[in-house]
């Protein structure tokens, strides 16, 4: 089947959040501990959040997750998990999911959707940053521990946390050209192409700890500094960058504002 072809929508009905389960489990591959219960599920549509399922005729291929939170007066969604199944990736439902989750926020008056990724993970980096126009300005330590995922590696679950001003002039001219508005960029931070191999074997975890210790310096040095993560680039031979610089408070704003 075409990606044309997979429907992306709200999951409906019990049998529909149990799948998210079955995704959950065969791409995270989670301890039962650790796996986000079908009770999260249904709650988080009770709520306010948003359930969301991508789908080639009746199976799900790919879900996504919010809940509902509040900052300072202002109701913004916590995107918590977003997953596609190996063999659909590459072919932008990821980036489907997300702007479902966009359009239904505004529809709602929400204009602020965040969530944390791992500043290791180069494809999600690229989406996050470059395809969805988001920004990171905060880190976070070991939020989550050391988890049982084979994707962590055994690493520290550092992450960056995505702020994705809907309405924003940056966000609404990325989706009108395709790029996202120049910047003054000061620096920049490496992520090899090989970390997801160190990451997989013992013998080379050391390595790849030692890129995640030296960026989260990198990130916390330039967040304290005033900067932000504005744009994130990739090579040919598979190596991230991420490019700070400073940013304009003029770009969290709605473009008719």
């Amino acid at each position: 089947m075409s990606p044309e072809a997979i429907v992306i929508r709200h999951c409906q009905g019990l049998e529909e959040l149990r799948s998210c389960l079955i995704v959950q489990k065969e791409i995270w591959n989670f301890t039962d501990a650790e796996l986000v219960p079908l009770r999260m599920f249904v709650v988080a549509e009770k709520v306010g959040g948003q359930v969301m399922g991508a789908f080639d005729g009746n199976e799900m291929v790919g879900f996504a997750l919010s809940l509902p939170g509040t900052r300072s007066g202002h109701i913004y969604l916590h995107s918590h998990m977003l997953a596609v199944r190996k063999e659909h990736r590459n072919a932008g439902l990821g980036r489907r999911l997300k702007m479902l989750q966009r359009e239904d926020a505004l529809s709602r008056g929400i204009e602020l959707i965040e969530w944390t990724f791992d500043p290791l993970e180069i494809k999600n980096s690229f989406l996050n940053i470059e395809k969805l126009g988001a920004i990171a300005r905060r880190y976070n330590i070991n939020q989550y521990g050391i988890t049982s995922s084979p994707l962590q590696g055994g690493l520290p679950s550092d992450r960056l946390i995505a702020e994705w001003w809907l309405k924003s002039r940056r966000v609404e001219t990325l989706l009108t050209t395709g790029k996202n508005p120049e910047s003054d960029r000061q620096t920049s931070i490496d992520v090899p192409g090989e970390i997801y191999d160190w990451k997989a074997a013992t013998e080379t975890r050391g390595k790849a700890q030692r890129v995640q210790e030296r960026n989260r310096e990198q990130f916390l040095r330039a967040f304290d500094d005033g900067l932000t993560v504005l744009g994130y680039e990739r090579d040919a031979e598979g190596n991230g960058k991420f490019l700070l610089g400073e940013w304009d408070e003029k770009w969290s704003y709605a473009s008719e504002g």
